[in-house]
């Protein structure tokens, strides 16, 4: 599934994180295919014909999927739904993006494919039942969970890292130290994607960089790379009194072995997409 063949793939979402990645197919953001209206996507399926779609769009934002359950079950669950009915009546594939929030965080060791999963908070529910849409409609499908995302530059990443980089000003950070996940570059993800899409795997993966880390470690992480002189606090989860319950873990590992080390990965995002523009906040910070 390489060179023409990706451009006759649709994608839904690209205009978010991760689509900003996407160097192939038929993009379509939120302003030109709502997920959430059926008739939108079957007129989509009409006109593209694609081959595969791939399917990204999702409301992301953890904590306002639990403050606005009903919006967040149209748009992961209703949405998803729409695309696979639609998949299956094209007889299109799907690949359907998940997160490691399916599990409830319980489990000592890093999340195989294997484990039940047994989401949490709305957000995690919407898209674990998503999983189950997919796998109940479609023939073939492939199901790849993310971890902790990063990734988009200044104009998309809204998540954690993006959080600390525009804190690196500040004398101090505070960063939770006690629960554990698993760190995903956006970029990797995708490149993870097209490797799983040439091989022409079907069924469930996990996709996370390698190894496992606490908010704290990824702030602390920021510090070094880019020199700042910020001093990172560990803090418990509950000092930020966040309206979606999290979990202690969620952190993953993969059956297979295509990813780099989430460090690696952090490195590259931050010296090539926010290079100037951390160098200009320290630079204001020592003035």
């Amino acid at each position: 599934m390489v060179g023409e063949s990706l451009q006759k793939i649709l994608i839904t979402g690209a205009g978010g994180m991760v689509g900003s990645y996407v160097d192939f197919g038929i993009k379509t953001d939120i302003d030109t295919l709502d997920v959430s209206d059926l008739n939108a996507v079957k007129k989509a399926f009409k006109k593209y014909k694609p081959e595969i779609i791939l399917h990204l769009a999702a409301d992301t934002d953890v904590d306002r999927c639990e403050r606005e359950p009903e919006r967040t079950y149209k748009i992961n669950t209703i949405g998803t739904y729409n695309i696979a009915v639609m998949a299956r009546h094209f007889n299109t594939e799907m690949v359907y993006i998940s997160t490691a929030g399916v599990f409830d965080g319980r489990k000592k060791e890093p999340y195989t494919e294997e484990d039940i999963p047994n989401p949490q908070n709305v957000h995690w529910r919407t898209k674990f039942l998503g999983e189950i849409i997919i796998k109940d409609i479609m023939p073939r499908f492939l199901i790849v969970r993310a971890g902790w995302m990063f990734g988009g530059g200044p104009q998309k990443d809204k998540k954690f890292v993006a959080k600390i980089i525009r804190q690196l000003n500040l004398p101090e950070i505070k960063a939770v130290s006690d629960i554990i996940g698993s760190p995903t570059f956006a970029k990797d993800l995708i490149e993870g994607i097209k490797i799983l899409l040439k091989e022409k795997k079907v069924g469930l993966y996990h996709l996370p960089n390698k190894g496992i880390a606490s908010r704290y470690d990824i702030a602390c992480e920021i510090v070094k790379i880019v020199g700042a002189s910020t001093k990172v606090i560990p803090v418990s989860s509950s000092y930020f009194n966040l309206d979606a319950p999290r979990v202690a873990s969620e952190a993953m590992c993969s059956k297979i072995d295509i990813m780099r080390p989430w460090q690696e990965a952090l490195k590259e995002y931050l010296l090539t997409e926010w290079k100037d523009y951390y160098r200009s906040e320290i630079a204001k910070s020592q003035k």
